[in-house]
């Protein structure tokens, strides 16, 4: 994995990374120690190896690192967290992807 460093921009309710001078994004909303992430936005043009992956983990440790849940709206984010399982723990009691 490479590392990928995530700002929580909390004003406007998202994680952010640069990436080959552009914004890429996870956004969320929160309640109740559950983090939902809704939407990602990785610029067009990016053309990085699996930055969408790497992006994704980093988002999902820091997340971890606070001791909150996750709640996937996202269908990207859902598919990724279908394909690492060592995620599913981050996942509130009841839900299942």
């Amino acid at each position: 994995m490479n590392e990928v460093e995530i700002n929580d921009n909390s004003f406007l309710r998202q994680f952010e990374t640069t990436i080959q001078g552009h914004l890429a994004k996870i956004e969320y909303s929160s309640q109740e120690r559950k983090v939902f992430l809704t939407k990602l936005v990785i610029p067009e043009g990016v053309s990085k190896e699996g930055f969408k992956e790497d992006f994704i983990k980093a988002v999902l440790n820091t997340i971890q690192e606070k001791n909150l849940r996750v709640v996937p709206t996202s269908p990207e984010i859902a598919g990724f967290l279908r394909k690492n399982r060592q995620y599913k723990g981050m996942l509130p009691i009841g839900i299942r992807i």
